[in-house]
């Protein structure tokens, strides 16, 4: 193709393309000098992110990378953080976040899986030794995000000082709708990471989706406490910036600090987990912040107990809304408004967002009517292309012609969403069915618990013994007996746990999801010999 032809091809390619990068370019084009982050007394605006991205991406695309190579990386939340990853896009590459709570040998596996060319990454994260042996032993060329002044040889080199003489303009790159656009790998609840595959049409139209649910205003300022290597977040960054908001940027949850930022900064949607919203609520300077502005609370990753929403709608903000997805379909994919919040109770998720389809499926592949319980599809174009390298895993994944999420669940008369349990955690016990999560509520309703995870675990009678593992509130006395006495008088006794302990704390990943997986691997033989219960 001639010079001619091909700046012919490029201007078709942007006369109507769906692309990550662009969303960030119109808005800058509209907003200006409007302020997008916020990050301490740090401000950057739509221009100052735009162009900053800009020059990244032609950086990238200097160190001769193309279509189809990936860049990885593994940084928290920070203004450096969106300007490499809105780079990323913009120049036509694969973008991988990586988890940074993750052990060295887990980022090794992804960065070798993923097949990463370049690594993004905080420059206090490389501080470390293990992680740098590993970032050395694969040689890959390193860009790290903090101070100027870090380049002692052509692969490590400043972030800042990438940006360098670089153009600021949108580089001029061919890029396709539904060619892929970032690799997410699964959080490792369920073992081994896999990569989550999203082409981008498929965040596009997920964004497009969040702002029509939310009501999403140029005029709101929304919190960024979730990380934003996982899809959450980023997704609700993706959205606030496509629609003109500005983002309060902070790196982990201090419920003090949070408290002053929300009244300072006039943040009018917060996203959080329940313990986060809990934590606000119970701290001794809430009553001196004036949070007025707050018009929305969304709360994600965990049921809400109804003592504490009732609280939360009385006394920090009128309106609560859970929100809901997964990788593999690009969030949110479910929304529990706030009008419904009061009116049932349970593990409602609520209905399906604009972009995508629900419906409940049995084993066989056919649909169920509502009052039964199968397993919850989707279908939409925030579905994930596949698993990067692991064709067997994505056919399982979309059998039937809709995407199969691993979560049982039930839609009502008024077709709401009930989830019930995973599959994988559906525990079977002497021909019984027990869901843990409904072991689980029963023990979080008793006054001394702070947090529950129930899991099956094998028995040599029943099959599989239900196993609890209790995490106790700060200064409650309680004894497994005691729990035990509390279950009985809710549950079924096929129901009641076997077994209860009592620990210190939950093993979770870095967003607060509570990996059952470990649990079970250090209990298998938790009741060997056990033939008399």
């Amino acid at each position: 193709m001639d010079l001619n032809g091909a700046q012919a091809a490029r201007e078709a390619n942007l006369l109507n393309r769906i692309a990550l990068g662009d969303t960030l370019h119109k808005s800058a084009r509209k907003y200006g000098v409007k302020t997008a982050l916020i990050e301490g007394a740090q401000r950057t605006s739509y221009v100052e992110l735009d162009e900053a991205s800009n020059q990244f991406a032609h950086h990238l695309l200097a160190q001769g990378l193309g279509p189809g190579d990936k860049v990885a990386m593994l940084c928290n939340n920070s203004a450096q953080f969106l300007i490499a990853a809105y780079g990323i896009l913009k120049a036509g590459l694969v973008w991988v976040p990586i988890n940074t709570m993750l052990a060295p040998a887990d980022v090794g596996y992804i960065l070798e899986h993923a097949e990463a060319k370049l690594v993004v990454l905080d420059q206090q994260l490389y501080a470390g030794n293990a992680l740098r042996a590993v970032l050395d032993a694969l040689a890959l060329p390193v860009r790290l995000c903090g101070p100027d002044g870090v380049a002692d040889n052509t692969l490590r080199q400043a972030l800042r000082q990438a940006l360098r003489g670089m153009p600021s303009t949108l580089p001029s790159v061919l890029i396709d709708a539904r060619e892929l656009a970032l690799i997410m790998y699964t959080s490792g609840t369920t073992g081994r990471p896999k990569g989550a595959m999203h082409s981008h049409l498929s965040v596009h139209s997920a964004l497009l989706s969040n702002i029509g649910t939310l009501g999403v205003l140029a005029s709101d300022v929304f919190t960024c406490i979730l990380p934003m290597f996982h899809c959450a977040q980023f997704a609700l960054v993706g959205s606030a910036l496509t629609a003109g908001s500005s983002m309060l940027i902070q790196r982990g949850f201090d419920p003090g600090a949070l408290l002053d930022a929300l009244a300072r900064e006039r943040v009018t949607v917060m996203v959080g987990l329940p313990l986060m919203y809990g934590a606000l609520l119970q701290h001794p300077a809430r009553a001196q912040r004036d949070l007025s502005a707050l018009r929305l609370c969304v709360y994600a990753m965990a049921p809400m107990a109804q003592p504490l929403l009732r609280r939360l709608i009385a006394e920090l903000c009128p309106q609560f809304a859970l929100g809901s997805g997964q990788t593999e379909i690009f969030p949110m994919t479910m929304y529990f408004p706030p009008e419904q919040q009061l009116q049932r109770f349970g593990n409602y998720w609520g209905q399906p967002c604009m972009v995508n389809e629900l419906a409940i499926m049995d084993a066989d592949g056919e649909l169920l009517a509502p009052g039964q319980v199968g397993e919850i599809v989707h279908r939409g174009p925030n579905v994930m292309l596949g698993y990067y390298k692991d064709p067997q895993a994505s056919a399982n994944a979309r059998r039937h012609g809709w995407h199969h999420t691993g979560d049982l669940g039930m839609i009502d008369a008024d077709g709401q969403l009930l989830f019930k349990d995973r599959i994988k955690d559906m525990i079977k016990s002497g021909g019984e069915n027990v869901a843990s999560l409904k072991v689980e509520e029963v023990l979080l309703r008793h006054p001394a618990v702070a947090n529950a995870a129930v899991v099956g675990v094998p028995h040599p009678l029943w099959g599989e013994g239900v196993a609890a593992f209790v995490v106790l509130k700060d200064g409650a006395q309680c004894d497994a007996t005691t729990l035990d006495l509390h279950c009985r008088a809710h549950l079924a006794g096929f129901e009641v746990p076997k077994h209860i302990d009592l620990i210190a704390a939950l093993p979770s990943t870095s967003t607060g999801k509570i990996q059952k997986h470990v649990l079970r691997a250090a209990h298998q033989a938790l009741f060997a010999g056990d033939t008399g219960r």
